[in-house]
């Protein structure tokens, strides 16, 4: 049975766009339906018109204003429109953090990106405020020592892993370093929530030591 991506919210009564079995193209939710139009705004929000958006929330006139302005309706999400008209979301608004140069990075884009390593458990992209980007990764530690593989191999592994992510990168989100952590985060810590999502201000703090070490470093220049 063929499975295609699509996507939507409560507040378009549901379908914004879809792939299609005669047209779909990997990693994207597809087209928009007919007569729904979508744009890009300045800061990478999908913004969304058309006849399925709702006039509003029950009672909420502050919160309406906020998310309907021009009969254009902003999602929250963040993503880009190819040159054939599929979208791709990338993150969520929410998540989006500036460096200290004013840069805009999505972290959970970088996050997928590294995901692509199977010896890649879990990554934390951080730079809020910071003269650059970094991550904290945790490898899947039993997968490396059925491969016979130690800590430097690991490492190795992994910074090919982070280097083939940054060639596709601008030069202000590109990972200049990463570390390594023991073990996964857990939701008995505190570190992840009930649907498996990371606590970053728990992270950042729990794993301060770790963060400011790269950034005692002299940054590489990719």
């Amino acid at each position: 049975m063929p499975i295609l991506n699509g996507w939507g919210l409560t507040e378009t009564s549901s379908g914004v766009c879809s792939n299609t079995l005669h047209q779909h193209r990997f990693l994207t939710v597809g087209k928009p339906f007919p007569g729904v139009e979508l744009k890009i705004a300045e800061d990478g929000e999908i913004l969304v018109k058309g006849p399925g958006n709702m006039r509003g929330y029950h009672n909420k006139p502050e919160a309406t204003a906020e998310v309907l302005k021009d009969g254009w309706f902003f999602t929250g999400d963040i993503g880009a429109i190819d040159g054939d008209g599929f979208l791709r979301i990338t993150d969520r608004k929410k998540s989006l953090f500036k460096t200290a140069g004013g840069k805009y990075i999505a972290p959970q884009q970088l996050e997928h990106a590294l995901l692509s390593d199977p010896l890649v458990v879990r990554s934390v992209i951080v730079g809020e405020g910071r003269p650059y980007v970094t991550a904290l990764i945790v490898p899947d530690w039993d997968s490396a020592k059925k491969q016979h593989m130690d800590e430097a191999a690991v490492k190795a592994r992994i910074q090919k892993t982070v280097d083939g992510v940054n060639a596709h990168l601008g030069q202000w989100e590109t990972i200049k370093y990463f570390t390594l952590l023991p073990r996964d985060f857990t939701e008995a810590n505190g570190e992840l929530s009930l649907k498996q999502d990371v606590r970053r201000r728990v992270i950042n703090e729990r794993f301060q030591d770790q963060i400011e070490a790269m950034y005692t470093r002299k940054p590489k220049d990719s």
